[in-house]
């Protein structure tokens, strides 16, 4: 798939998407409300994603909608990413068709036997852990049915749905021939039907060609959709061409939903893919993906407390090379010894030394410990036994065609399915969802560079990236949850999918350039190390380490039924509503012409419309009625939400848009007041989610041992386009660890601080700067210890826990002072200005302490931001030493080129 795909695709028309989206976006009509179906949240086995609701509530409208009664909706395109669903999107339009629209016959076709199989389970098998329905369905009342049919009934009975599997190729053969006890197209013209078309891109031969064949899927299906005018064709696909103007010219007026794979990855919805690149042979990687895989699973299981049963995909180009590696691997696991596993790890550890790859490296340190050795060996053994690993390759000598080849594969994670290793060529391609494959071994043997062999890899690579929603703290979520953890002990490595690939520059290339095409992020497994980050032996050794204590302070438990009102989220519902409107670039088109500038904004007030309000609560799936209520345990209805005064109140308060100033509340289109509705409502949604903490904080502080809660931990370095991230190591015993793992703003801070230190001196005995990751307690309850709460009384109520970066421990004979320092970005102060309130709470309030603690003080400063432009190392003076400002340091006198070199980050 070439890269300039995408971008053609965005310059490329097409019309009923684009109709449909503004149609969906003109808020102030009151044609057709759409209010996602109850009864698919009740007949089918998985919620529907927010991608989905939209891509059924767009049918909707094009079946329903006015300014559709005059166009042909009789063939439609769904074109949606990889992973994200289709099938359950089909299984959920059938109830839809069946309850709305009377539609009893569906047709599902597909291109190969792999994906037939498969989808016969989940749509006819009850009784399968990948059925897509709940176990009984019932409408009205009544239930209903899902038969499996050879050909439709002459006279169908009610309250069923009559459902055809087949392949493209039978389907065409039986209606060309006329088969007898096959469908036929008489079957069609008798009762109406649906027909849902699996990986629509291949039914596309007749189109690229010159002249239409008579037996082509193409020619049949315009056979079938003539034969009645209601018949309908759905297709569904991730991977339509519309590079090919062909293509582009059959479909352009067809696609009636899109939702592309980087939308897909970017929400959660995917595992996060790494690249595993060594010049290993093929007996060596797969050894080191059978320890990685192995690991994995003991990692779930001993940290985590989650049970996982990783897979592994060996993939070759050819099937002779999957059998030949078949062989290898299971001698390669039945030969496997302690000392040929210890030797194995010592000869990579020496190989990959430059390269330091830190999963592996991880599962190697596991494995090579003499506490872990002998039982993990064995453990793997059997769980890569012969008897575990199949064959997916469709031969005579598949040995387990017979045994129920596909069945195994389409259960690959019922804990009762033993198999944790497959070997395949192209069997996977298509239609195979397992979602808990972490590991992918591209076999050299054989194997093709060329782009159109990366172009197959990355499909599959994106398949394989689908989200292995595992059950942890006893929930259950479809999205990541782990992407902003950091530490070893969290569940990155459960969320990542690992592709072993060769290290071949043009291979890797090619590869590379594939992934960009499918827009699938992903990057080498080296490129966010962890960082031992130590305490200072010097500091163990101190009065403060022995004896010394860091303090926050108590929370007490809120019940729900305080819950009754918005100011017991902390939000306040009195006053007028303002929200922000065209900012920065997306003023430009609105700038006037006498020049007025960009920045100068005003605020008009916009009506308020309770339709306009109602629409923007049913595009958003966290004000459907029933997860509101899990936020607002006591609210009656939606109506008393928006109307009541214990919520919004929205009858009694004004509405205002802060916009620029050449706008006016006219020139807003219905678009726009939908957006505005809509980021009002996103930011309740926050407000709302962090108000509802069923913990408040109190002015009683208890003190935790610094021995018990500093400590030894390591953290991921990450980068990003906007921060860059440094490892800095101090010589300072006054810092208390070894190495800082710091933003430039940070690093600034403590520079500054520790230049202060002799000064700080002449008045206490200890002087100490601590810094506060989150990491150094992450998975453990000790991390939610050390965090402030809100206590007292405050103008905006945040119940969450806030851990600042940074404590300032300071001591002497009379008395210990706690300073809690955060440094900030510019661009977050604002938005978190309630932390910074909280700080500063503390130096106007005493508070008490646990046993009648005497000679401690506890104190907050404004937050520290790049510069000290808020004269935060004034403030902390001023507190710590009775000064309006810090003498002239060190630092300013002879070390400030230092500070400020060119810093190269990790």
């Amino acid at each position: 798939m070439p890269k300039k795909q995408t971008k053609k695709l965005k310059e490329k028309p097409l019309p009923l998407w684009d109709e449909l989206n503004k149609l969906d976006q003109g808020l102030l009509r009151n044609t057709n409300p759409w209010i996602h179906p109850k009864y698919l949240e009740e007949n089918m086995a998985h919620k529907f994603r927010h991608y989905q609701e939209n891509a059924l509530r767009y049918f909707h409208y094009a079946l329903t909608d006015e300014s559709f009664k005059n166009r042909n909706i009789d063939h439609v395109l769904f074109n949606m990413a990889t992973g994200s669903g289709k099938t359950d999107l089909m299984a959920g339009l059938m109830l839809y068709l069946f309850q709305e629209q009377g539609y009893q016959n569906f047709l599902f076709i597909v291109n190969t036997d792999a994906v037939l199989k498969k989808t016969i389970d989940n749509l006819t098998n009850p009784e399968s852990s990948k059925y897509l329905f709940a176990k009984q369905i019932v409408l009205d009342g009544n239930r209903v049915s899902i038969q499996r049919v050879t050909t439709f009934p002459t006279q169908p009975q009610e309250n069923t749905i009559y459902l055809k599997l087949s392949s493209v190729q039978k389907l065409s053969k039986d209606i060309s021939e006329s088969r007898e006890n096959a469908v036929g197209i008489k079957d069609f013209e008798r009762n109406k039907t649906i027909i849902l078309g699996d990986e629509a891109h291949h039914y596309n031969a007749s189109t690229k060609s010159e002249k239409e064949n008579e037996n082509s899927w193409e020619y049949i299906i315009k056979k079938i959709l003539a034969a009645r005018v209601d018949n309908r064709l759905l297709e569904f696909t991730a991977t339509m061409n519309f590079d090919n103007e062909k293509i582009y010219e059959k479909y352009k007026d067809k696609v009636i939903f899109r939702y592309a794979l980087d939308q897909f990855i970017r929400q959660g919805f995917s595992k996060n893919v790494k690249r595993i690149q060594n010049a290993n042979d093929d007996a060596d990687n797969m050894l080191n993906a059978i320890l990685l895989n192995q690991f994995r699973k003991i990692h779930a299981r001993e940290m985590l407390d989650v049970d996982l049963k990783p897979v592994i995909l060996f993939k070759s180009s050819k099937i002779d090379t999957s059998l030949s590696m078949n062989e290898k691997f299971n001698q390669l696991i039945a030969d496997l010894t302690v000392e040929k596993l210890l030797a194995f790890i010592k000869r990579q550890k020496i190989i990959n030394e430059l390269d330091d790859n830190v999963t592996l490296n991880y599962a190697w340190t596991y494995f090579e410990n003499p506490e872990n050795t002998q039982v993990e060996l064995e453990n793997l053994k059997h769980d890569f036994s012969r008897q575990n690993v199949l064959n997916a390759n469709d031969t005579d000598r598949s040995r387990f065609l017979e045994k129920g080849q596909y069945e195994l594969l389409n259960s690959l994670e019922s804990p009762a399915n033993p198999i944790r290793a497959i070997f395949a060529v192209a069997k996977l391609t298509e239609g195979w969802d397992v979602l808990n494959l972490y590991d992918i071994v591209r076999i050299k043997e054989n194997a093709a560079t060329n782009s159109k062999a990366t172009d197959s890899e990355a499909q599959l690579i994106g398949r394989g990236a689908r989200y292995n929603p595992f059950i942890y703290q006893d929930k259950q979520t479809m999205t990541r949850r782990f992407d902003n953890e950091v530490s070893d002990r969290s569940g990155l490595l459960l969320e990542t999918l690992h592709y072993h690939t060769m290290n071949e520059p043009q291979y890797l290339k090619n590869l590379v350039k594939s992934l960009d095409a499918m827009d699938l992020p992903t990057d080498e497994d080296v490129k966010a190390p962890l960082l031992d980050v130590k305490v200072k032996e010097s500091f163990k050794k101190s009065a403060a380490w022995n004896f010394g204590k860091i303090f926050y302070n108590e929370t007490v438990k809120v019940p729900e039924s305080a819950y009754t009102a918005l100011p017991a989220y902390g939000i306040d519902n009195t006053r007028d509503i303002v929200v922000t409107y065209l900012s920065s670039g997306a003023e430009v088109g609105y700038r006037a012409n006498e020049g007025i500038e960009v920045s100068e904004r005003h605020q008009a007030k916009l009506n308020f419309d309770k339709r306009l309000i109602f629409k923007a609560m049913n595009r958003l799936s966290f004000y459907h009625f029933d997860e509101l209520k899990k936020v607002l345990p006591n609210l009656l209805s939606r109506e008393s939400f928006i109307f009541d005064e214990n919520w919004l109140n929205l009858a009694n308060r004004d509405f205002f848009v802060d916009i620029p100033k050449n706008v006016q509340s006219q020139d807003l289109s219905a678009v726009e007041h939908l957006k505005i509705m809509e980021l009002f409502l996103s930011d309740m949604e926050k407000r709302l989610r962090s108000g509802f903490v069923k913990a408040r904080g109190t002015d009683k502080f208890i003190g935790y041992p610094i021995k018990d809660y500093i400590s030894d931990y390591r953290k991921r370095v990450k980068q990003s386009d906007s921060e860059v991230i440094y490892p800095k190591t101090y010589s300072q015993k006054e810092f208390v660890y070894e190495t800082a793992i710091i933003n430039a703003t940070e690093r600034q801070l403590v520079e500054r601080l520790l230049d202060k230190v002799l000064e700080l001196k002449t008045k206490y005995d200890e002087v100490y700067l601590i810094r506060m990751d989150e990491n150094m307690h992450r998975e453990s309850i000790k991390s939610e210890a050390l965090k402030l709460h809100q206590f007292g009384k405050v103008d905006e109520v945040h119940l969450e826990g806030f851990q600042p970066d940074f404590i300032l421990y300071l001591s002497n004979s009379k008395y210990m002072m706690q300073i809690f320092i955060e440094p900030k970005g510019a661009d977050r102060a604002e938005a978190q200005q309630w932390k910074e309130d909280m700080l500063e709470y503390l130096n106007k309030h005493e508070v008490t302490f646990e046993d009648e603690i005497d000679g401690v003080k506890i104190r907050g400063v404004k937050f520290y931001l790049q510069g000290d432009t808020r004269d935060t190392l004034k403030e902390i003076a001023h507190i710590s030493l009775g000064k309006d400002d810090f003498e002239r340091g060190s630092l300013e006198q002879g070390n400030l080129l230092e500070m400020i070199e060119e810093i190269k980050p990790v």
